[in-house]
């Protein structure tokens, strides 16, 4: 008896290529591959389906505003009764021998070299224990207020390869005016401490004043000359009307303060600070004094 013959092996539903003669019959081909891939179609098509079923729905753009970074602006100071208005005087005092001032050779800058006016450090100033350039300004105790409107700005001038004053003040909103009186290239760079920015700002000799305005307090904001690194100042913003700077006397005065009890601050750029209380009664005028020490 002849063997029986082996029906030959199913073979894959593979996809045919051109190039190469297929000769099986479909009739040989498998039905099951064909309907394992309609079948896995149908499931990827329910999985997309599902997907996107369950996708959240994107919620809508905040279309609010965000809170501006920049600060409120206070305004004006109320007017002050003159009726009851009263005043601060005092004086600042140093306690001790003060540091002889420091000659400052300016020799690097010919223009600078040939300044009629002698330049010495200024960090203390002593006359007869009476401290200079002291910023005396209220801390607390009275609302904070802008400088009024038309208000001229502060000068801070270079001349003689200095700046003049040392120490300046003014109140917020206010400005300063950067004179260059010098034959020579100044600049004028300010380096806060607090994050705000910084001006660096160059001034051609003789230049034109260039103005900053100041919007924020500030206790003495160094400002330098990359130019010519002896040359140094500070710039106090007030957050009210009652500031001063003490003179070669270290005396100072503020008027027209409404009755109250205050914080007065004295704030030298190396001595540091101190605070003291002050009542101001109608009509009267109190005392303070600060004394310093190095």
């Amino acid at each position: 008896m002849p063997p029986k013959s082996t029906p030959p092996a199913s073979q894959p539903n593979l996809p045919r290529n051109p190039a190469y003669n297929h000769s099986v019959p479909t009739s040989t081909l498998s039905p099951l591959p064909v309907r394992q891939a309609v079948l896995a179609l149908a499931l990827t098509f329910a999985l997309t389906l599902d997907v996107a079923g369950c996708k959240h729905a994107t919620a809508p753009a905040d279309t609010t505003a965000a809170p501006s970074s920049t600060p409120a602006v206070a305004p004006p100071a109320p007017a002050v009764d003159p009726a009851t208005a009263g005043s601060i005087t005092g004086t600042v005092h140093f306690d001790g021998k003060a540091p002889a001032p420091v000659a400052i050779d300016m020799s690097m800058d010919p223009a600078c070299a040939m300044s009629a006016a002698p330049n010495s450090s200024e960090q203390l100033v002593v006359t007869n224990h009476a401290l200079a350039n002291v910023y005396i300004y209220i801390k607390s105790g009275i609302p904070a207020s802008s400088v009024p409107a038309g208000t001229a700005p502060v000068v801070l001038d270079q001349k003689g390869c200095r700046y003049l004053p040392h120490v300046i003040a003014l109140q917020q909103g206010g400005s300063v005016e950067f004179h260059n009186s010098d034959p020579t290239m100044h600049n004028i760079h300010t380096t806060p401490t607090d994050g705000t920015a910084s001006i660096d700002v160059s001034q051609t000799p003789m230049g034109a004043p260039q103005t900053q305005r100041f919007t924020a307090p500030q206790t003495m904001l160094p400002v330098r000359c990359n130019n010519h690194p002896w040359m140094q100042a500070y710039i106090n913003v007030a957050p009210n009307p009652y500031f001063a700077v003490t003179g070669p006397d270290g005396a100072f005065t503020l008027p027209n303060l409404p009755p109250g009890t205050y914080t007065l601050a004295a704030v030298h750029e190396t001595l540091g600070e101190k605070d003291i209380q002050v009542t101001v009664a109608p009509k009267a005028a109190a005392k303070a004094a600060f004394t310093f020490a190095k």
